[in-house]
């Protein structure tokens, strides 16, 4: 994917060369980017951060705005391409918008933000691919845990429950599961796991019967599972009847009704991470609770189920947006750029503490590991304790 930026980049600065002085005021309003992924296979996981991110917004301007300044969203879809996400970063750039929220799906991130640096304009990414932030970008801040974290969270349980020797299928398409699969591979020895065997497959993949049969004589304790969308469903149900009699462990690409609905029964037993405001209703009571139901409770009265893991995300970045332009005192995007940088704010997804060195703000203990049953996402046992843990700490 790296290999397209600098050509995806250069059509589209030079069709930007003309320069934006527009400081995304608008007058009596404050123009925000929201680029993403509301078609194409990634449209199911767009859509419920796009019911958030306009959730977010409408609290806000009915609240008399930032400073008594509206927010005016201007959202385009990216068709779940990168190109589209290149060509829509151009058409927000000419219309001078303050800053830009990035895509849930991690390849657009990715070709968009060296577009960001580069026009100097706050880019809050709603994608978890490591690249977008390390090395640290001036102007990219991510929101979602970065997939290294997730990856360390998931060999944090395996240390603690005495899983040595792993298996690990990711999908070498998906930047997400590429970083998630290379943070394990650098944090694994750390916590006394070893990878006994790497199983990569595509995006389009429909058969895993060849992935469970090496897996089945490696040795390994359990099986870990890098998806996004399709594969993550069809490997799920696949797996009952593999003859696999080991655990299958899951990342926060599962975390929703949009994986639990089609793999059904199937579900039952395995092992999900998740962001920790999904499971906001088992937390004790302080400010992550408060935040996570200022979300939730209007969600689920419109939508009738429980936000999925992209709906805390989409949130989250217009909530740290909106913080930040409140603390730059305007639409200065150096100056938002520097508040973004120094901010601590509690959001559905955790308490974020930006900084210099940090533009993801998130760690492993805002990560809960959960256990389907019944259809649900229920905490294990050591999560439950963590969780309450970080909440506390949370104020």
């Amino acid at each position: 994917m790296r290999k397209l930026i600098p050509l995806l980049a250069a059509a589209a600065l030079a069709l930007t060369a003309c320069g934006s002085g527009d400081t995304g005021g608008g007058g009596d309003t404050i123009k925000i980017g929201f680029i993403e992924s509301l078609t194409g296979n990634y449209a199911p996981l767009g859509g419920e951060a796009k019911k958030t991110v306009d959730l977010a917004v409408d609290q806000i301007n009915k609240a008399g705005g930032i400073d008594g300044r509206k927010i005016k969203l201007i959202t385009l879809d990216d068709k779940t391409a990168p190109d589209q996400g290149v060509l829509h970063f151009n058409e927000l750039r000419s219309q001078g918008v303050t800053a830009i929220l990035g895509s849930t799906f991690s390849n657009v991130g990715l070709a968009v933000e060296p577009l960001a640096e580069r026009a100097k304009i706050p880019y809050i990414s709603l994608a978890p691919a490591d690249e977008q932030v390390d090395p640290v970008q001036k102007y990219t801040f991510v929101v979602p845990a970065i997939s290294s974290k997730y990856a360390e969270a998931m060999l944090q349980y395996f240390q603690a429950h005495k899983i040595t020797k792993i298996a690990v299928a990711y999908d070498t398409k998906s930047s997400y599961s590429v970083a998630g699969f290379a943070g394990m591979k650098k944090y694994a020895a750390e916590y006394g796991v070893t990878i006994v065997e790497e199983e990569p497959y595509e995006t389009t993949a429909t058969d895993f019967s060849p992935v469970f049969t090496h897996v089945r004589s490696s040795g390994a304790q359990a099986l870990v599972a890098w998806a996004s969308g399709a594969p993550g469903v069809t490997l799920a149900k696949q797996f009952p009847n593999s003859g696999l009699k080991l655990p299958l462990f899951m990342t926060a690409s599962q975390a929703s009704k949009l994986w639990l609905d089609p793999v059904g029964k199937a579900s039952e037993g395995v092992y999900v991470q998740s962001a920790i405001g999904v499971i906001g209703d088992t937390l004790p009571d302080g400010k992550l609770k408060d935040s996570i139901e200022e979300m939730s409770v209007p969600f689920k009265e419109k939508y009738g189920y429980e936000p999925p893991q992209f709906a805390m995300d989409g949130y989250a970045g217009v909530k740290l947006l909106a913080a930040a332009i409140e603390k730059a005192g305007g639409t200065d995007k150096e100056k938002i750029r520097d508040a973004l940088e120094s901010l601590t704010l509690v959001t559905p997804t955790g308490k974020y503490a930006y900084s210099p060195t940090d533009h993801s703000g998130l760690k492993p203990t805002d990560i809960s590991m959960n256990r389907v049953k019944d259809g649900k996402l229920v905490p294990t046992e050591w999560s439950a304790e963590r969780n309450a843990a970080t909440a506390k700490a949370a104020g």
